[in-house]
């Protein structure tokens, strides 16, 4: 295990795939797994659908992995040149509210697609109990806490999120609480908002990315 290690780390420098201030190689694929180095830290062996510091592995084959590094979708081949893909340099999403006036947008969380409902009234992004099964949310990882809805208070998981986007946004590292019998619509409350600077032109909401 050693000499195959070393060998792999020996092509580190020369296969990083680069997507903004994230450097990721792959140094070795086996078993539906991917071995990456990123930032310089590693190796790291991340399952096919996990996510090991921002970055997700979304397919393996005999020559590499298809990954989500900050919301692009980039394929790097074990031994192939170095290669880019084009950074991100979307920071704004613009939201047109429907006929009630809510602000409903499509998105994704740890690479799964969700559809949101803004809502400046929740302390943090809030998912289904049944939406985190789906995207491989570790609930049971989660602190216990109890949130106070419309029908009184629930128990539920506060968890921390690898990824959310929004149109081009991404933001990593972000609170969530899990609760049961939320509907199918996932809350992108303050946890995400709180990075973004809202502005309103006319009946639009202007989300531009601070941080």
């Amino acid at each position: 295990m050693r000499s195959f290690l070393h060998s792999l780390l020996g092509v580190l420098f020369l296969t990083p795939a680069c997507v903004g201030a994230t450097n990721v190689a792959v140094v070795g694929v086996f078993s539906g797994k991917a071995v990456l180095v990123i930032d310089g830290d590693g190796p790291h062996t991340v399952p096919v659908g996990a996510t090991r510091q921002g970055v997700r592995v979304l397919a393996t084959d005999a020559n590499g992995a298809v990954l989500e590094i900050d919301g692009q979708r980039v394929s790097a081949s074990v031994g192939a040149a170095p290669m880019r893909a084009a950074p991100d340099t979307n920071r704004q999403v613009v939201l047109s509210p429907d006929t009630r006036g809510h602000y409903l947008a499509r998105g994704t969380i740890n690479g799964a697609a969700v559809t949101f409902l803004v809502d400046t009234g929740a302390s943090a992004v809030t998912v289904s109990s049944e939406f985190a099964r789906q995207a491989g949310i570790d609930v049971a990882q989660g602190r216990p806490v109890v949130v106070t809805t419309a029908n009184g208070q629930v128990r539920a998981r506060l968890v921390r999120l690898d990824s959310v986007a929004l149109g081009g946004v991404v933001a990593h590292q972000v609170d969530a609480i899990v609760q049961d019998g939320l509907g199918t619509h996932a809350l992108l409350g303050m946890s995400f908002l709180r990075r973004m600077e809202m502005r309103h032109d006319g009946e639009r909401l202007v989300l531009t990315k601070r941080y």
